[in-house]
């Protein structure tokens, strides 16, 4: 079933972000939902912290928590304890998507590759992961092969904005391709 552009538009209007019950509120948290422009919920998703559903054009709800998900970092220390002390967690998630068929995205805060390579990763050099940064950046390649991973580095306040626009295009690209 083909949808006219306008079917297309009122379906991406009806979007509600799935935010996941493990993302704890806080003020960076709040901040994050404010950016999103569009309504969200709190819901248990079975891997990732971020997807979305929309009402379909019968006035049904349809997730996409099985179909895209953003996983998100605070920063490269965070992600060096994802890739290092905590491994086999980290894994079973991305393993679980991977068998739902899902394109998981892993949005990192305050990085770039530079910083990774560098060893330089993390807000405070103190708590900084003891990873060796060339396992950090040979895990991250792997698992975007591995894993269908796609990752994006941005700033802290662009968070919110970016979870909306990739989950809104997405949905698009699935509504637009529906067969």
């Amino acid at each position: 079933m083909k949808y006219t552009p306008f079917e297309i538009e009122k379906m991406l209007a009806s979007m509600v972000i799935l935010v996941d019950t493990r993302e704890h509120p806080n003020r960076k948290f709040e901040k994050r939902v404010a950016g999103f422009g569009c309504s969200w919920e709190r819901t248990k998703l079975d891997f990732g912290d971020y997807s979305c559903k929309y009402t379909g054009l019968n006035g049904s709800e349809i997730s996409l928590a099985n179909t895209v998900v953003i996983e998100r970092k605070q920063d490269g220390n965070e992600l060096a304890i994802c890739f290092g002390a905590q491994r086999k967690r980290f894994e079973r998630e991305f393993k679980r998507a991977q068998e739902a068929g899902a394109l998981i995205y892993l949005l990192v805060e305050e990085e770039c590759w530079e910083s990774l390579y560098a060893g330089q990763y993390g807000k405070s050099v103190r708590y900084r992961s003891k990873l060796n940064p060339r396992s950090l950046t040979a895990s991250i390649h792997a698992w975007q092969a591995r894993y269908r991973m796609n990752l994006q580095f941005c700033e802290a306040d662009t968070t919110g904005p970016l979870i909306a626009d990739i989950l809104k295009y997405e949905l698009r690209e699935v509504l637009e391709n529906e067969q």
